[in-house]
């Protein structure tokens, strides 16, 4: 799957882009995580950033599984 995400990164700008934000929203989360006290708001934020981030994760591994060549059985 790495060769793949190589791949990937260097020629896909869609890939990139959903690299991108998911990386920033994984920033995001450290940053809400390193707080010792969430607020209400913050928890929510939170569980927002979770679900986009797995969202992006989702489509990556989406686009993965479509560029792997076709293996003959």
């Amino acid at each position: 799957m790495a060769n793949s995400q190589a791949h990937l990164m260097a020629t896909s700008e869609e890939f990139r882009q959903l690299a991108s934000r998911h990386s920033a929203f994984a920033r995001q989360l450290d940053e809400l995580e390193s707080l010792p006290h969430l607020t209400d708001e913050q928890q929510l934020e939170e569980t927002r950033l979770k679900k986009l981030k797995l969202r992006l994760k989702d489509q990556m591994e989406e686009m993965v599984i479509h560029n792997r060549p076709q293996q003959v059985a």
